[in-house]
């Protein structure tokens, strides 16, 4: 077995829930309980979080936890899946770091679907399945684990009030959900740094200012898709 196999079971975290999804969200908690606690602890109290009561979710269940994932990571998100987006907005490095993850996808053997080379999950499966563990072992470090870190400050109540704040100016509306579950997917994205941190030996940090806020590049695009939507101005009112 691939010492870095876990990372297989964690990408299963954060693709789009299934029926199943309870028995990954159990089967990562059993092979991380040894390698960290307090990732083990993040998991139990997301295994807490699912509505179920037993390894598969009922339909209703399941609807609710892919609105919950939709609400989190899709739509008016609290965070992106993009690790390279979270690390560099729209700027040339986010381009650089997918075509080098695409390379380093195509030499693994890894399919991502519809989804580019930075996604979470695809990420995970190609640490799973690294074979150069120096440029594994780099990319966790310069990459995965500050993305992470930045993924969980935005779940912070400050960051989300900001966020909520931004959603309403622009759209009048807010997306309403229960507090209880709100914010759940952040335990597994605690989890997922626990591992790296302990997989890597890094030091919890705090991140640094960055060069890429979240909440900037929301701001930017919804001043896009305002100014997209308004009648363009004739030669005599320029």
């Amino acid at each position: 077995m691939h010492p870095w196999s876990h990372y297989e079971h964690l990408a299963r975290l954060f693709d789009y829930p299934r029926h199943d999804y309870p028995l990954w969200v159990q089967a990562s908690y059993d092979i991380v309980a040894d390698r960290s606690g307090r990732a083990a602890s993040h998991l139990e109290a997301f295994a807490g979080a699912l509505p179920t009561a037993g390894g598969h979710f009922t339909s209703e269940a399941l609807d609710a936890v892919q609105e919950v994932f939709t609400r989190t990571f899709d739509v008016q998100a609290i965070t992106t899946l993009g690790v390279g987006y979270v690390m560099f907005g729209d700027d040339y490095k986010r381009g650089e770091l997918l075509v080098n993850l695409s390379r380093e996808h195509d030499t693994a053997g890894i399919d991502c679907g519809d989804e580019l080379p930075d996604h979470l999950p695809n990420v995970l499966r190609l640490m799973a399945r690294w074979e150069d563990r120096q440029l594994a072992a780099e990319f966790a470090e310069e990459i995965l684990h500050p993305a992470l870190g930045r993924m969980v400050k935005e779940f912070e109540p400050g960051r989300r009030t900001q966020r909520d704040g931004l959603y309403e100016k622009h759209y009048k509306t807010l997306i309403v959900t229960s507090s209880e579950h709100a914010t759940m997917f952040r335990s597994p994205l605690c989890a997922l740094l626990e591992v790296v941190k302990a997989d890597f030996d890094l030091a919890d940090s705090v991140p640094p200012e960055q060069d890429n806020d979240f909440l900037k590049s929301i701001g930017r695009e919804l001043e896009i898709e305002t100014d997209e939507g308004l009648p363009k101005a004739s030669e005599g009112t320029r």
